[in-house]
């Protein structure tokens, strides 16, 4: 007995492992964030500084500029990874992303219209918060009907709901003045530098580990169909509500604070469903870590490949993107 609790002890220990190199990952990430940029804080001038010594300049790019929004990035990439993990699970497709509602859209609508309107940052921030919880309500009304919503139901009203968005974004884009189109393209591509407060996402993103991670046993019955796992004891119709909107909420905050990041939730999930398997137990923890290690290192070099000027994030995580799923699907051709 003891031989095989030893064993067992061992097999935890090993499937642990990769958590801790993820999280280990996501603390070098951000170290380099607050260290790099047009000007470098050398490891001794990072510890004077965060000693509490230091010049005034380098407590001020530590503190007040380059901290604030590693920890921005790294609790929306959080977010952005773990809605997307939820989404394929609950869509059963590997290729479902958080934006597959049309939360980006709904919430880009109403933060360009703020933008149209003249008002403040933190009421833009308010406005695409609303817009994008907003166009969750519409699209579950939509496809919920006068009968049940089933998980392609529910994905093709979000499709034609993001086309609609698309047209209004690019009817706000048509009419609005030339003076405030940067801002409104740099918010379309995600730009960390929006994030006032790095503290909203942070929250929510532990909030979801504490609250979604004990839930990935039973996501893993869950995963296997709805009628599988109302057979075992599962209150499926319940789970999936409160799961789509818990990964509603979460991309909500997320875009609210970024603007529309893409890749983030349909890459780090995927990618790490490959590497750890099917696991939810090991998969929702693994993609608020990777989410928010990816996000935060390409958030980084965004700010740095033309330093002193920067690029929009999502310019980043797109060029990531676009080849790495590219290579899986030339991978997985028979």
């Amino acid at each position: 007995m003891s031989g095989v609790g030893a064993m067992a002890r061992r097999g935890h220990r090993l499937r642990l492992a990769p958590l801790g190199w993820l999280a280990a990952a996501a603390l070098a990430s951000l170290v380099l964030a607050v260290a790099v940029g047009s000007v470098t804080l050398s490891p001794g001038e990072l510890w004077a500084v965060l000693g509490g010594d230091g010049s005034a300049l380098h407590q001020t790019l530590l503190f007040d500029l380059r901290l604030p929004r590693a920890l921005a990035a790294f609790g929306t990439g959080a977010l952005l990874a773990l809605a997307g993990a939820l989404m394929q699970v609950l869509l059963r497709n590997p290729l479902a992303d958080p934006y597959v509602l049309g939360l980006s859209g709904g919430a880009s609508v109403a933060a360009l219209a703020a933008m149209l309107a003249g008002l403040g940052a933190a009421l833009v921030s308010a406005s695409a918060f609303v817009g994008a919880l907003t166009s969750t309500l519409i699209v579950f009304g939509l496809a919920h009907g006068s009968g049940s919503w089933t998980p392609m139901r529910l994905l093709l009203t979000g499709v034609v709901m993001a086309s609609g968005w698309g047209a209004l974004i690019t009817f706000l884009l048509a009419v609005s003045p030339v003076e405030q189109l940067p801002g409104m393209l740099y918010w379309l591509m995600g730009d960390m530098a929006y994030a006032a407060s790095p503290w909203p996402v942070l929250i929510v993103a532990v909030l979801g580990a504490l609250v979604l991670v004990p839930l990935g046993r039973t996501l893993n019955v869950l995963a296997r169909g709805g009628l599988q796992a109302a057979a075992l004891g599962v209150a499926v119709r319940p789970l999936e509500w409160g799961l789509y909107l818990a990964a509603s909420l979460a991309t909500a905050i997320a875009v609210t604070t970024a603007g529309s990041v893409g890749f983030v939730g349909l890459m780090v999930p995927h990618m790490l469903r490959l590497r750890l398997g099917a696991d939810q137990r090991m998969i929702l923890p693994a993609s608020l870590l990777a989410g928010g290690t990816l996000l935060t290192l390409a958030d980084t070099l965004a700010r740095t490949i033309i330093a002193p000027q920067q690029l929009p994030v999502g310019v980043i995580t797109a060029l990531i993107g676009v080849p790495t799923f590219l290579y899986l699907l030339c991978r997985s051709r028979p």
